[in-house]
């Protein structure tokens, strides 16, 4: 039921496509890689290979799909494995069919769907028991820029552009071209692995 509810909100909308349905992770896995979609909307529990499990197969591939996670689960444990995994949003089930249409646009179009407020509860709440310290020099590090770094910290705090411009005086666009550079560099897809990222490598402390 839920699945044929998702479909037919998804299914109204012109510019999108279901193009395909599974009922648990190995299928879903299984189909994705067949059909190669642009957005996968996941749900966290299911039989067999559950969601986290599956979105982690899912983006491992040469051309992911966005992969958007849906749950019953308000825990903030659980989004945490879902970005850690490579989820690019996460949203309730209760979520009204606005917020998932914006949802499944704001992933197709390359950014992350977590608020800077979210972001922030998240990191402080898990950084300190799920992310150690990075034992040695990552080679990541070597490869930015002080600025780059500089800006890298201000997205793990959760800062949008505007703010990290004001921040670290400089303009919105350059912002813009650092934060494109050090995800290039960092082999990430959007500023919320960015942050994992950040927290792995210590350049931030969980407060």
């Amino acid at each position: 039921m839920v699945r044929a509810g998702l479909c037919a909100i998804v299914g109204s909308q012109p510019d999108f496509e279901v193009v395909g349905e599974a009922g648990d992770g190995a299928a879903g896995v299984d189909l994705a890689a067949a059909l190669t979609p642009d957005v996968v909307l996941m749900d966290v529990r299911m039989p067999g290979v559950d969601g986290i499990t599956a979105t982690a197969r899912l983006t491992a591939g040469p051309q992911p799909p966005r992969v958007l996670v849906l749950t019953t689960f308000h825990q903030d444990a659980y989004v945490f494995q879902a970005l850690r995994a490579g989820a690019s949003g996460f949203l309730l089930k209760d979520a009204e069919p606005a917020e998932l249409v914006a949802a499944i646009r704001t992933v197709a179009s390359g950014e992350a769907m977590l608020s800077p407020a979210v972001t922030r509860r998240l990191i402080d709440a898990f950084a300190a028991g799920a992310i150690a310290e990075a034992a040695a020099p990552d080679p990541r590090l070597d490869a930015l820029t002080p600025r780059e770094k500089d800006v890298l910290v201000t997205i793990a705090q959760g800062r949008s552009n505007a703010e990290i411009a004001e921040q670290l005086g400089i303009g919105t666009g350059t912002v813009k071209t650092h934060v494109n550079a050090l995800l290039s560099k960092l082999g990430v897809r959007d500023r919320v692995q960015a942050t994992i990222v950040a927290y792995d490598l210590g350049l931030v402390r969980p407060r």
